[in-house]
């Protein structure tokens, strides 16, 4: 995998993936696990944002303290199933702004349809993070991020759980710029685009449409 791809080994993380992965956890505990895990990525996803100074005053005395530098950060879940990621994410960073992305894939073509977009006129100069439980083809993730580049924000990371090698590969042929953050590397994808482990359709698995 290209250098733009990091896979978070972290073993609470693969832990929690594991049960996730089991068939028989509930949408309840699917749920719970999703966010979970949305928060502790989060560290590693967020570990090179650029920090600044800022002169504060402690109980005991002054001083010059690290502050993150910039505008407020974008949390950018893709409809529907990157909402499962989302409250992880801002329990973290709780005065993040929220853009929406709607996108999703046929099943006969496998490509992706938007149908849904909403963020603040503000994304330019922030750093965004963009979210879907799963990098299949990789075709949404590449749709999400074309629209992101057009609003100039100051940077883009995509963050899934698990991700196939034909969805690294097509994402970062098409944007080599923006770094991938996954939870697993599986397999392969089936032929109905599906990731093999995998963890089944994510978002029937968080919002109970299975």
């Amino acid at each position: 995998m290209s250098l733009n791809f990091h896979l978070i080994r972290h073993p609470v993380v693969q832990h929690k993936l594991t049960l996730m992965r089991q068939k028989g956890t509930s949408v309840t505990e699917f749920r719970a696990l999703a966010r979970e895990v949305a928060m502790l990525m989060s560290y590693e996803v967020t570990r090179n944002l650029p920090l600044t100074r800022k002169k504060i005053m402690t109980p005991m005395e002054s001083m010059s303290a690290p502050v993150l530098k910039g505008e407020k950060m974008v949390l950018v879940p893709i409809l529907r199933a990157g909402m499962g990621l989302l409250d992880g994410m801002l329990s973290i960073f709780p005065s993040a702004r929220v853009a929406h992305i709607g996108i999703y894939r046929d099943h006969r073509t496998l490509e992706p349809v938007e149908y849904y977009f909403k963020a603040s006129k503000t994304l330019k100069g922030r750093d965004l993070i963009l979210m879907d439980p799963m990098l299949a083809t990789g075709n949404s993730a590449v749709a999400a991020t074309d629209r992101l580049k057009g609003a100039k924000p100051r940077s883009i990371r995509f963050m899934c759980l698990v991700a196939a090698p034909e969805g690294v590969r097509c994402f970062q042929r098409h944007h080599p710029d923006i770094p991938v953050y996954a939870a697993a590397l599986d397999r392969k994808l089936n032929s109905h685009g599906y990731i093999l482990p995998g963890l089944g359709d994510a978002g029937d698995r968080i919002f109970g449409t299975i």
